[in-house]
This record gives C-alpha cells, sequence and structure tokens, in this order.
C-alpha cells in the first residue's frame, strides 16, 4: 500500500511541474533557513554546561546608579572576594580571579636552550586554588594542592602547553620557566585538561595570586584594598550551598560592603549594589562583560527564531493554497476512487505522502541552499559554525522531525478537504466552478503571506535609515582621514611616543599629530568624581575623562565654544577643558560662563581653561555625558593620534608603511596595529548592521516566496477564466483591461495586508528604536515604500501570467470549450 503511495505521489507530483516547483523552492528556503538559524541558535543556548552542578554557580557583579543614570559593571573591589569568603555564610566556594591586563609576548624556554617568544597572548588570569575547587577541570601534571601555594608559579591548560613547549611531555613540562611581558619570571607548577564542551572560561595561563604579593606590577593592582575601586579585571565567582537563599547571599554581600566603603559619596546620591548573576546568563547579558569578550543576545536569537518560522509557514501557506486552488482539478479523481471502493482515510494518506515526498525534495534541496547561506553570513556567524555540522546527529533529529511538522502542517488540511468531496456531487460536476471551498481561506493564508513580508520590508527601511543617520550624523569631531597606532603599555616606553609622534608628524602626507588616550568616541571610559562650589550649593558629577597632549583637541577638530584649548603648561593635570553638557551641569545655561571655575578634583583646585562643543563619547546608544578633556600624566598614553591630509588619500598605504618602519625601529618585539576612526565608530553598530544584512535576505525570501505563491494562484485563477478572457476580448476588451480584471482580486489582499501590517510594524520600529538615545523618527515614507514595493512587485510577478493569457487568441479558448 505504501509503494502505492509514493508512485502516485511521484506521478501527481510530476504531472503539476509548475506548481511542484513552487512548493519545492518556498519550502526549501525556509527549511534551510530554519536549518542554519539551528546551528545557530543551539550553538549559543549550549555554552556554560560545564558541569552538574553549574546551576550553583554565579557571578559577583556591580550595579551603580547615580542622578537617575545606571551602569553596570562585570567586577568587583579587589577586598570583596577575602571578605565573603570570611563573613558570608551560605557559600561553599570563592574564587577570585584577576585580568593580568596585558597582551604581548610570552618567552619560554625552548628544547635547543634558546629562548622562544609568542606574541600576541592573552586570556592570562591571576588566582588561586579556589578556581579550580569551582570548575571540575582534570589535572594531567601536578596537582591542585601544590599548584598555587607559592609566588611565581604558573598553571596551563593542555592546548597553551603545547603551544609554549610542543616537543615535552606534559609531566616533563614541570618546572619550566614561562616570562611574561620581559619581567614576571613564572615556573609551570601544572598542566590540566582543556574544558571540553562550549564556554566563555577561556582562560589558559593561571598565574599563582601569591605571586602579587612580590611582583611589583601586581602589588597595587591585586592588593589594593580600596573598597571605592571596581574594575572590570577583578572578578568573583562563588558557588553556594543546595540550600542557600539567593536574596540571603544577595543581602549579606551587600552588607559588607556598606560596613567597609567610603562614606564620603554617602550624600551624593550614589549608590553600590552588588548582584549574582547565574553562570548561564553570561554568555547573554550584555550589561556585564563575557570573559573573551563574545556574547550573543537572546533577542536576537529568539528573532532567529522567528525569521525561520515565519518562512517555513510562508512556504507551507504556498502549499495551502496551491494545492487547494488545485481541488477542482482533482475532484473527479477523488470521485473516482471513492466510487471504486477507496476509503477517506486512504485518500488522506495518499494526500500526506505526496505532502511528504514532496517535503523530501525540499530539505534535500535546501542542504544546497544552507552551503551558500553560511557562507553569506560568515561574517557574524561564530567561526566555530561550519556546513559539516549540518550532517550530525543531532541536526538529523532536528531535521526529521522538522519534515514530520512540515508534512503535517502543509498537507493535513488538504488532504482533509480534498477527501471530504461527495462523489455524487463531483462526478455531477457541482464542485467544478471557481468557487471552492477553499476560496476564503486562500484569500486569509494570502494576506497572512503579504503581513509578513511587508513587516519586513517595512523593518528592513527602518533599520537601514537608522544605521545611515548614526554613521553620517555629526558626532562633534572629525572622524575622517584620521587613524591612531596603538603602542605598549610601557612605563619605560613614554619617551618612545613622543618620538614616535615627532618622525610621524615630519611626513608630508601629515597633517597634524597627537599623542594620548582613547580617541573621542570609543567603547572603553575612565571616569572620576568631581566636586564645584558656587558658594551656595555642591555639585557632585561623574565626570568622564579624555586625556591627550596639547594637538589632541585639533586633531579632532573640537569645536571650542569659550575660552582656549590646552596647552603645554597644563600638563600635571593643571587644567580642564568641558563639554557643554558638563557646563549646563554646574549650573551655567551659557556655557562660555563656566570657564574660570575651579573644579575639586583628586584634592586638588583645578581651573576650566575652556568649554568645547558636545561631541559623543560611545554610540549613539548612549546619551552624552558630562565630559572633561585633560593633560595627564604622559605614561598613562598609549596611542599616537594622526590626522592624514585629506587630499592625499592616494599615498596614504605609503605613509602607512612608512610609520610602520618607524613603529618597528622603536618597538621591534611589537606588533604594529593601527585603525582609522570612521571604522571604529562604525563598529558600534555591528549588531544592527548584522540585523540589517538579515533583514535585507529575510525580506527577500519572504516576498520571493509570496511571490512565487502568488504567480501559482494567478497561473490557476487565470486557466479557470480562461473562457471568460476570451469573451471579454471578442466583445472589444484591452489587453490593459484584462490585465487590471485579473490582478485586481489580489491587489486589493495585499492592501488588506498593508492595512493589518501597519499597526505591528510601527510598534516594532518603536520597540527598536527605544535602543537609541538618539535616532531617526519614523518616516511616512517607510510605509509608504512599502506598499508601492509590495504592490510593483506583485504586479510584475502577476503579469508573467496575466499579460499571457491576455494576448492569447481567444478563439482558441474558446474553441476548445
Amino acid at each position: 500500500m505504501f509503494k502505492n503511495y509514493f508512485k502516485t505521489a511521484i506521478r501527481s507530483l510530476l504531472k503539476q511541474k509548475v506548481f511542484s516547483i513552487i512548493n519545492v523552492i518556498g519550502l526549501a528556503i525556509g527549511i534551510s533557513a530554519a536549518m542554519v538559524i539551528y546551528l545557530i541558535v543551539s550553538y549559543d543556548f549550549s555554552f556554560n554546561k560545564l558541569q552538574a552542578d553549574d546551576e550553583r554557580i554565579y557571578r559577583v557583579v556591580s550595579n551603580f546608579s547615580y542622578q537617575g543614570e545606571e551602569n553596570f559593571n562585570s567586577g568587583v573591589p579587589v577586598p570583596l572576594g577575602p571578605a565573603v569568603k570570611a563573613g558570608v555564610t551560605g557559600v561553599d566556594v570563592v574564587a577570585p580571579f584577576y585580568g593580568y591586563g596585558y597582551e604581548g609576548k610570552v618567552t619560554v624556554d625552548s628544547a635547543n636552550g634558546t629562548p622562544k617568544t609568542i606574541k600576541k597572548q592573552q586570556h592570562i588570569v591571576v588566582t588561586d586554588g579556589s578556581y579550580f575547587d569551582l570548575l571540575n577541570y582534570k589535572w594531567l601534571a601536578g596537582a591542585r594542592a601544590q599548584a598555587f601555594k607559592a609566588p611565581n608559579q604558573v598553571v596551563l591548560t593542555a592546548k597553551q602547553a603545547k603551544l609554549y613547549f610542543p616537543n615535552l611531555s606534559y609531566a616533563a613540562m614541570m618546572g619550566k620557566q614561562v616570562i611574561y611581558e620581559d619581567t614576571l619570571r613564572t615556573t609551570v607548577a601544572g598542566v590540566v585538561e582543556d574544558l571540553q564542551v562550549k564556554t566563555d572560561f577561556v582562560f589558559h595561563d593561571f598565574i599563582s595570586l601569591k605571586t602579587a604579593d612580590t611582583h611589583k606590577r601586581m602589588i597595587e593592582e591585586y592588593t589594593n584594598l580600596n573598597w571605592g575601586n571596581t574594575s572590570s579585571s577583578n572578578q568573583l565567582l562563588i558557588k553556594i550551598r543546595k540550600d542557600a537563599s539567593i536574596a540571603l547571599i544577595k543581602k549579606q554581600i551587600n552588607a559588607l560592603y556598606e560596613k567597609n566603603r567610603d562614606k564620603k559619596y554617602s550624600s551624593s546620591g550614589q549608590t553600590h549594589e552588588f548582584d549574582l548573576q547565574p553562570l548561564n546568563d553570561i554568555h547573554f547579558n550584555s550589561r556585564y562583560d563575557a570573559f573573551d569578550g563574545r556574547q550573543a543576545n537572546k533577542t536576537v536569537l529568539y528573532s532567529l527564531l522567528g525569521v525561520a518560522a515565519f518562512l517555513l509557514a510562508l512556504g507551507c501557506i504556498n502549499f495551502i493554497n496551491l494545492t487547494t486552488a488545485q481541488s477542482v482539478q482533482r475532484s473527479k479523481e477523488i470521485g473516482v476512487r471513492k466510487t471504486i471502493g477507496g476509503t477517506r482515510q486512504q485518500l488522506i494518506g495518499q494526500f500526506l505522502t505526496e505532502t511528504f515526498v514532496l517535503t523530501v525534495i525540499a530539505t534535500l534541496v535546501s542542504a544546497l541552499i544552507a552551503y551558500y547561506l553560511l557562507q553569506l553570513f560568515g561574517d557574524f556567524i561564530p567561526k566555530e559554525i561550519s556546513y559539516s555540522m549540518l550532517f550530525t546527529r543531532e541536526v538529523f533529529v532536528f531535521v526529521l522531525m522538522l519534515l514530520i511538522v512540515i508534512s503535517l502542517a502543509s498537507g493535513l488540511y488538504p488532504a482533509i478537504m480534498l477527501s471530504s468531496f461527495k462523489p455524487v456531487h463531483v462526478l455531477k460536476g457541482h464542485e467544478a466552478n471557481g468557487k471552492t471551498r477553499g476560496t476564503y481561506l486562500r484569500k486569509t493564508l494570502t494576506v497572512t503571506q503579504f503581513v509578513i513580508a511587508q513587516f519586513f520590508i517595512m523593518a528592513t527601511l527602518m533599520v537601514g535609515s537608522q544605521i545611515s543617520y548614526v554613521l553620517n550624523k555629526d558626532l562633534g569631531f572629525s572622524k575622517d582621514a584620521i587613524l591612531y597606532i596603538s603602542t605598549p603599555w610601557k612605563q619605560s616606553a613614554s619617551n618612545k611616543k613622543e618620538l614616535l609622534a615627532k618622525k610621524i608628524q615630519a611626513l608630508p602626507q601629515v597633517k597634524l599629530v597627537a599623542v594620548g588616550g582613547p580617541a573621542p568616541s570609543a567603547s572603553g571610559t575612565w571616569s572620576s568624581y568631581m566636586q564645584y562650589k558656587d558658594g551656595k550649593k555642591e555639585t557632585e558629577t561623574e565626570v568622564f575623562l579624555k586625556n591627550g597632549d596639547e594637538n589632541y583637541i585639533d586633531v579632532y577638530q573640537l569645536r571650542l565654544l569659550a575660552g582656549r584649548k590646552l596647552e603645554l603648561r597644563d600638563s600635571a593635570s593643571k587644567a580642564f577643558v568641558i563639554n557643554e553638557t558638563y557646563a549646563h551641569t554646574l549650573g551655567f545655561k551659557d556655557a562660555r560662563k563656566a570657564t574660570g571655575v575651579m573644579i575639586d578634583y583628586n584634592d586638588k583646585k583645578v581651573p576650566v581653561v575652556g568649554v568645547v562643543k558636545d561631541f559623543y563619547q560611545k554610540s549613539l546608544h548612549t546619551a552624552i555625558k558630562p565630559v572633561a578633556v585633560i593633560l595627564n600624566n604622559r605614561m598613562n598614553y598609549n596611542n599616537v593620534h594622526v590626522a592624514l591630509q585629506p587630499q592625499q588619500g592616494k599615498s596614504w598605504s605609503k605613509s602607512i608603511e612608512q610609520m610602520q618602519d618607524m613603529f618597528k625601529q622603536l618597538y621591534p618585539d611589537e606588533e604594529f596595529s593601527y585603525t582609522f576612526i570612521d571604522e571604529s565608530v562604525a563598529r558600534f553598530y555591528k549588531a544592527e548592521q548584522d540585523t540589517a544584512k538579515l533583514l535585507n535576505w529575510a525580506t527577500a525570501l519572504s516576498v520571493l516566496i509570496s511571490c512565487m505563491g502568488l504567480l501559482g494562484l494567478a497561473i490557476h485563477s487565470t486557466n479557470q477564466r480562461i473562457k471568460e478572457i476570451g469573451v471579454r476580448k471578442v466583445l472589444g476588451a484591452s489587453v490593459t483591461q484584462i490585465v487590471t480584471l485579473l490582478s485586481a482580486d489580489f491587489v486589493k489582499l495585499i492592501v488588506i495586508a498593508f492595512i493589518i501590517s501597519l499597526p505591528i510594524g510601527w510598534y516594532a520600529m518603536h520597540q527598536w528604536l527605544q535602543r537609541f538615545a538618539y535616532h531617526t523618527p519614523i518616516s511616512w515614507w517607510i510605509f509608504g515604500g512599502a506598499i508601492i514595493l509590495t504592490v510593483s512587485i506583485a504586479i510584475i510577478t502577476m503579469s508573467m501570467q496575466t499579460v499571457k493569457a491576455a494576448l492569447a487568441n481567444p478563439v482558441k479558448s474558446l474553441r476548445s470549450e
């Protein structure tokens, strides 16, 4: 019986080649998108599944609030770890660790006795044995009990150990030297197996915490007992007891802070509270940094699932529409089958088999499409995801379930409807008119298709408009033809930075050079609390600092509104240039009147010598904050900012090569790297640009699937009305009139879909724009463009069939009757 089902199914699909191709393409697009999206979503949701009790592991994080502004930090003050260990009940393990803050060369012993250098090493942390009590690493050499007892010891993961000592066994690596930054000499005290799951715990060098007691650079950072300093480099993990109360533990931690914190800011409105972040939240919560910098976004992942569901739904709708539209042609077949003894269950089985066969073919086609989708979106799909992952057992089970669901969703209703025809009525031709029982369903499903398609079009136009807005908006500083070169964080290299700047300034293609910290708009921030007393009240403000030399303001063309720029005599924090927002915060409606006032900073009175026009310190997601530009200790600067001559664009590559040569002369062991400011700003919006790219393709695919379904319905409609078209042409109707007649019903459905999608699209766009502190308005042209574009594409699609029908010789169509 099943063999006959498959034979009949294949014959039926071959008989209706056009409709079969339309259905296969529509379903294949949806299935390929579903497979790729499944790989992405399952990859990200499988992170940090480390061990059976990982739901008891939390990271302690900091939440700040000041004057209505909230800030979040993944770090904690250094003394919090020991305090929690000594004074909080309900906690089994307390594991502090500190990012070493160094990304550079590592020197190790080699087999031939010559030191070997490995550059650009990162993910190095300083911790103690409690970290390994928290996470179940397997020890390959050494032991946890001994590895962290002494200073200047390091534990390596197996992969890193083989990078450093490729020809040695793990046991032979014990006692070998690993030198960081040319100053920190450590001895290998253990090797552990790499974690065998996808995780954000990417650290591979673990330096013993006792090293902080002896190493000059680490003493201040890792033994600092100041409860007021919070850095994302200083992190704290805890494992709570099975029966412990999370709320009670949080209460105890915050009570510890209240007991020990500096009471200086108790009346300033600033609050600092600690929260417990679950281990499985670290990979997704962008409020707090992930350990390796990459985080997924649950909203984006759920949106991807929505896109896959929509595309699958569109393919299923096409199948239902075209199958029910063919009910007239198949009604006599059904009548004959029932007359010779076929049961309704057999007919349902036959139609579901046809759907299953078509879905299998679509799945095979989708495997090819998925390959190109992975290539197309390779720049924002995690690099660990590859085409070969589609052929794993997990994906096979997913596709099998998808096959069953799609076959039922697409084929069940048409099967039930077609099998319900009464043979007596069918054979008498009562069902052979143009109005079958599926007409209203087809109209409803067609409207649904175009609601989805128009929503995607609106979203695409809105996201594109916002991206154009943020990339072209005046940021308050120049970002064109400016680059910055990163130099090492070494006190001994401070004079070299000045020398490098002078050498670069001598190049004919260079307009101006400055030495300073980050650019005016950068992802990192540095802030401090400052006070201003006007004789009546004291205003205390968190102020974001930008440091640079006397050329910094000119390189970025910050617009001076009042006073003067910084000069060499202002070094060592002797003067501020502030922005308009800070001037207004101090109470000056006219920003120019803020010049000359004295600000309390680090227990010193510092004068404001100038006011610059507001500029954006971060992306447009964030509001402009109070800023002070300051000349600080030049050893704190690590960037050389270069303004190039705009008219010399063709010779920039040559100039950059010259800069690289100058850099290598001064820093022979360091990697030369530079960044153009406009590219740096554009990276703020990478998520939005990825979203735009995804929407572009989701829109194109949804419109393609919808229009293919529309073409199928247009073919069916014109075939049903072929005699009517012939009569109208004989009576004098023009081709335009006939095309308009055939297209009118479909255009009405598209207009109805637009009316439904308009409020949905507006609400979704309004919600998305709330992510930006500054955004473009929702313009009428977005909605107008959606309806015009949809109707135009639909008419062009339908004209492939309607024009052909209108041009046909009426004699042939009437003679055939």
